[in-house]
């Protein structure tokens, strides 16, 4: 635990947002030597930005929450200005009955680029639709629908580029009694906004993976 405390203090550098419904990969390892579960815990990012850390813990304590897992936040309790003493986070953890802290550890992102190449297609077949609606049944579908079909042309669009950012954390669940994480996992984001969502879907997956491989005191509800 004293490990966990002391990681507490080292930036973890800057969470990068970029677009909106951000897919997320799990990756997980489980101590096979330690059958220890939890039944609350903290939930401690450690990001750059403090504007990072309260969204992101909001959000994974809400559904950690409304699935029966006990939770706070690390913000709850610890001021992220102050270097407390070991000891006296120890007794806050106590204090507040969590038997298990959850890092958060930023890694970096990965930025890709790929290019979409000219597309070519047809205009004016089957386009006489405006014409339809506008002059009337029989004028507007023989001088517009036909009108466009035999009419038409073509036109292509230039080629572009598009760009891609892929997130990396880990998250390591340390337990009382331990001085290595009982479980460990890889996690990637693809493309992100907006944090709470991220760490609301991040939640999601934990939580399954964990109700597999039983980390929890309580079977807990689906996901």
């Amino acid at each position: 635990m004293n490990r966990i405390i002391l990681a507490l203090f080292v930036a973890a550098g800057a969470f990068l947002l970029t677009s909106c419904g951000a897919p997320v990969t799990l990756t997980s390892w489980k101590d096979p030597a330690n059958s220890t579960q939890v039944s609350k815990v903290a939930i401690m990012p450690l990001f750059e930005k403090i504007e990072f850390m309260k969204p992101f813990e909001k959000s994974m304590v809400s559904y950690f929450t409304s699935r029966g897992l006990k939770s706070v936040g690390s913000l709850d309790f610890l001021n992220p200005t102050i270097k407390y003493p070991i000891d006296v986070i120890k007794h806050k953890c106590d204090s507040l009955g969590v038997d298990g802290i959850l890092l958060f550890i930023y890694k970096g992102a990965d930025k890709t680029e790929s290019y979409v190449p000219p597309t070519t297609y047809y205009t004016g077949g089957y386009g006489g639709y405006g014409g339809y609606w506008g002059g009337g049944y029989w004028g507007g579908y023989a001088g517009g629908y036909y009108g466009g079909y035999y009419g038409g042309g073509v036109t292509t669009m230039g080629g572009y580029w598009t760009s891609s950012t892929t997130l990396h954390l880990t998250a390591k669940l340390y337990v009382k009694g331990s001085p290595e994480p009982s479980w460990t996992g890889e996690l990637t984001v693809t493309d992100p906004e907006y944090i709470d969502q991220v760490a609301y879907t991040m939640a999601k997956d934990i939580y399954y993976d964990w109700q597999q491989q039983n980390v929890m005191k309580f079977q807990g509800k689906a996901k």
